[in-house]
């Protein structure tokens, strides 16, 4: 179980560094574009690793 949990981390990890460096390879004439995709992705992943915390400590108090 703990493996599972910590690959998760890692690919999430992974996916959240991904996004942020192809953000940064956008053309020029895009950039407000990029900004307000990249704020809108960063508050997605932030509620989503709020949820997955607090579904994995629900999953181990229960």
């Amino acid at each position: 179980m703990e493996l599972a949990i910590i690959l998760v981390l890692i690919i999430a990890l992974a996916a959240l560094i991904g996004t942020f460096l192809a953000a940064g390879q956008g053309d020029k004439d895009y950039s407000s574009s990029t900004k307000s995709n990249l704020s809108r992705l960063s508050i997605i992943y932030l509620v989503l690793a709020i949820v997955l915390f607090v579904g994995i400590a629900l999953y181990l108090i229960l």
